[in-house]
């Protein structure tokens, strides 16, 4: 089959990856020049351990207490659109119990399911993306924070991801090179990290060497829709025709899927990072800050730091309280290590597709017969990609799907 894949994000070019696999002819259609994007300056985890979706009991209340700090990890821009209000109220809908109870099975299915595949493109593809699996320390101060986290290693094992609660003493054990003080943390051994900065833009090399096709900065501003199917997509340049069409457009996926009649609430959650070249003394294994929802990963010599949560809408501005938050928390937890603050010319910023309740939109449209789906994974874009990109590629082969997709369903929100 000809077959268009909108968006050139990871999950994008997980699914060119496997469908030119399988033989199809692939065109990736971006807006931009894939040279920047949520796929490039990430934290680089790939974390099977984040079985809990945003949408969670006790998000609401600790949001709105983050909205009156500027320094804060999360934040919500009060405003007046519908989109907001609508997402909002999904949102609250969400997050319950039970909500996460159901959520938590088919987020361990995906993540674990991606990362073999991580395991196998770091066997077959011919180069290196800095790929290692040394698990994740998430690193906490406060006794509400060890309470919260010991709960969660305990929901974590028994729904069969690996947790292990550790004392400030096992912690400084695994980070010979870097003095840590902390009250504890919770280490998950099955999680894994890359470099994002080294895989993109290799994985696209790769790709157009296997003749997969690049239609770059190309907008996408309408479709023809005859007989239940995409006849014609009209870009900035020109009108394409394929015989099938997956939309993977991240945080315009709400934008695109409405000019398809489609309903998949979706928000841009803008978040930070900055990298650190050359640490002398750096940490062996990734960890979050859970008090501050900062994500640090070690990518060879160099050292990221990724944080905040805004829902801002499709905002590009960046907020220097919430970098400096960032820079603040790092003494907390390593105490010999001064960051500066960055200059603004060097802080990354994403926008990460977060849809209302924290579960990605991935499945066949039964309204457009030659559309699938594959948006919406909010933080874990790059952990979910290659699985969600699979996944698509056995959808259109009209294969057995490795896993459940009923939790995912694009029309959930219908």
């Amino acid at each position: 089959m000809n077959i268009a894949i909108i968006g050139g994000g990871i999950v994008g070019l997980s699914s060119a990856y496997f469908l030119n696999k399988a033989g199809h002819q692939v065109t990736i259609i971006d807006q931009s020049d894939l040279t920047d994007g949520c796929s490039f300056g990430n934290a680089g985890m790939i974390v099977p351990s984040h079985i809990i979706p945003l949408a969670a009991p006790g998000m609401i209340s600790k949001g709105i207490r983050w909205m009156f700090n500027s320094q804060s990890p999360f934040y919500v821009k009060p405003r007046l659109n519908g989109d907001l209000i609508k997402w909002g109220y999904h949102f609250y809908k969400s997050a319950t119990k039970e909500h996460v109870a159901k959520s938590a099975p088919a987020l361990k299915s995906l993540s674990f399911f991606s990362k073999e595949m991580y395991q196998q493109l770091a066997k077959n593809l011919p180069f290196d993306f800095g790929y290692h699996e040394r698990g994740l320390l998430m690193l906490y101060k406060s006794k509400e924070a060890e309470h919260e986290e010991t709960e969660m290693a305990k929901f974590a094992n028994q729904q069969g991801v690996e947790a292990h609660v550790l004392s400030p003493d096992e912690v400084q054990k695994m980070e010979p090179d870097v003095r840590v003080d902390v009250r504890g943390g919770i280490y998950f051994p099955g999680d894994a990290h890359l470099t994002p900065g080294k895989l993109v833009p290799l994985l696209i090399n790769h790709l157009k060497e296997q003749g997969i096709k690049f239609q770059l900065n190309t907008t996408v501003s309408d479709f023809v829709i005859e007989q239940e199917k995409i006849k014609t997509i009209k870009t900035n340049t020109d009108d394409l025709s394929f015989d099938e069409v997956v939309l993977a457009t991240g945080s315009w996926s709400g934008l695109v899927g409405a000019r398809l009649g489609l309903s998949l609430p979706m928000q841009a959650g803008k978040g930070y990072s900055f990298t650190l070249p050359d640490v002398e003394k750096n940490i062996q294994i990734p960890s979050i800050f859970i008090e501050s929802r900062v994500a640090v990963t070690p990518m060879g010599t160099s050292l990221r730091f990724g944080g905040t949560m805004e829902i801002t809408g499709v905002d590009h501005s960046i907020s220097i309280n919430r970098v400096k938050g960032i820079v603040d928390s790092i003494p907390n937890y390593y105490p010999d290590m001064n960051v500066a603050m960055p200059d603004m010319k060097d802080v990354w910023h994403g926008l990460r597709p977060c849809s209302p309740d924290g579960l990605p939109y991935i499945g066949r449209s039964s309204k457009i017969k030659n559309l699938t789906i594959a948006t919406g994974h909010s933080m874990m874009g790059l952990s979910q990609g290659p699985g969600t990109g699979k996944l698509v590629s056995e959808i259109l082969n009209q294969e057995k799907v490795s896993i459940g997709l009923t939790a995912f369903s694009p029309e959930r929100f219908d």
